[in-house]
């Protein structure tokens, strides 16, 4: 059985041990912003947060790798994270990245994929034996190589957050929902030559220069599932015939410079759900959280509490 202990040492062999930072997505910058949902997000879900606003919110945009060093021009998946501070007190997480599709089904096959797509020599015969024996993630990743192009800013990209969510509305009526970000920049992307001549931090400081002169929003969309639709694999692709709704604005402001100063600790734990979202029995969704604890523990040596924002 997959340990989050193993989840932790495959990602410091893939990328490197970098005292202080997490495991992946290590390179990221905070902003402060607000959250303001829509009626048909209240209708679904009685959630506090989607009854009314907006509310306040952290986002984190990122890069997917481990090292904190790798430039931004590098190819990689981009991470957006979003904590919604709930007017009751309580928050709730949205964790999303670039790539559509997740390959594997479980805990096991993430670990067995970083440890085969490792460069180096090994590489060259790991992985392809990775995908003879997991032929649905050789038909899949293809799916999510666009995804890897240098963006034109994190605000050009459009974040899947993977997971299935059971949202619950007033009366006890059940709607699974799968959440996609979707920028109001448009999508937009670089030739490698293009990214590379724009400097190694160049994602980080075009998004900071463009939030200081005016708000970067995202539109929360909520893919409306079917009874027929799989809930429990990260894998499952719901057709594009589903519904999709306006579930509210993502409106990022300014940067946050107070998060992570000091022994503050800051988790987006796309498990961290209020009343009115339920988890479904995804095995990925359910382990992410002890994987969150484990590089908790290693960057700050800090046993993670419930209260760890």
């Amino acid at each position: 059985m997959t340990t989050p202990e193993d989840a932790l040492q495959a990602a410091n062999e893939r990328f490197g041990v970098h005292p202080g930072y997490r495991a992946l997505h290590a390179k990221g910058t905070l902003f402060k912003g607000t959250f303001a949902p829509t009626p048909a997000a209240a209708r679904l879900s009685r959630a506090a947060h989607l009854q009314d606003g907006p509310v306040p919110l952290t986002a984190r945009v990122s890069n997917g790798s481990g090292d904190p060093d790798e430039p931004d021009y590098a190819p990689d998946v981009r991470g957006l994270a979003v904590k919604i501070y709930v007017p009751d007190g309580s928050r709730t997480d949205i964790v999303a990245q670039s790539a559509p599709r997740f390959p594997v089904p479980d805990p096991t096959g993430f670990v067995e994929l970083l440890r085969a797509a490792k460069p180096g020599p090994a590489m060259a015969w790991k992985l392809p034996l990775f995908l003879a024996r997991n032929p649905r993630a050789a038909r899949d990743l293809p799916q999510n190589f666009a995804a890897l192009r240098p963006p034109v800013s994190y605000a050009t990209c459009r974040y899947f957050a993977i997971h299935a969510y059971r949202w619950v509305d007033a009366k006890g009526g059940a709607t699974y929902v799968r959440y996609t970000l979707v920028p109001e920049a448009g999508e937009a992307r670089l030739t490698p030559f293009e990214a590379r001549r724009r400097g190694r931090d160049y994602l980080r400081d075009e998004m900071l220069e463009r939030v200081g002169r005016e708000p970067v929003r995202f539109r929360l969309e909520l893919q409306v599932g079917d009874p027929h639709d799989d809930v429990d694999d990260p894998r499952s692709v719901w057709p594009d015939s589903r519904e999709r709704l306006d579930g509210g604005t993502i409106e990022i402001v300014e940067p946050d410079l107070e998060r992570e100063q000091g022994d503050d600790v800051l988790v987006f734990d796309p498990t961290r759900v209020v009343d009115g979202i339920e988890l479904t029995n995804d095995p990925v969704l359910r382990f992410r959280t002890q994987a969150y604890s484990a590089s908790v523990l290693a960057r700050t040596g800090v046993h993670r509490p419930d209260k760890l924002a």
